[in-house]
């Protein structure tokens, strides 16, 4: 190999899992008798932390909450992680595919584990709508007048049963 090959940029999945994933139906069996159609509250962030050289674990948790008045119906929040491999990449470029590529790989996994998790509960889906991370990416970057950097990215797609 030459020195020009050994220092191409290297970017690649190693695993993808469920970090952590846990349900709660505080109300049961009660809440299954009702008749109203929920709110649903969705959050989401995600965090990459260095693994060692070159190597990233990136952590995307999705938190669903369930409705109807005030009583909760269910709470699932699932963090569905991945280890990435990202070498030879500017560090100007390396928080960006930390912050869209890697959250857009994991995206779909954590989608599926919550609406599966939701249904295993015996209620109806939740499709999570798309997400755009580098429209996130781009609005986390740009100047808060005013506003001090956040500690935990939050947003709320929509939904649909």
């Amino acid at each position: 190999m030459s020195e020009a090959q050994n220092n191409q940029p290297v970017f690649s999945i190693e695993k993808v899992y469920v970090k952590d994933l846990s349900l709660e139906i505080p109300n049961a069996p009660q809440v299954f008798l009702e008749r109203e159609a929920p709110t649903v509250d969705i959050q989401l962030h995600h965090n990459s932390t260095g693994v060692e050289d070159g190597v990233y674990e990136t952590v995307l948790t999705v938190t669903v909450t369930a409705k109807v008045k005030d009583k909760t119906m269910f709470l699932v929040e699932a963090a569905q992680a991945g280890i990435f491999v990202a070498r030879n990449i500017p560090a100007t470029e390396l928080e960006a595919v930390l912050a869209i590529a890697c959250p857009n790989i994991l995206f779909p996994y954590v989608r599926e584990a919550i609406s599966d998790v939701v249904v295993r509960a015996g209620f109806p889906p939740v499709i999570l709508s798309p997400v755009n991370f580098e429209a996130i990416y781009q609005a986390q970057r740009a100047p808060q007048p005013g506003a001090g950097e956040p500690a935990v990215q939050i947003i709320t797609p929509t939904i649909s049963h």
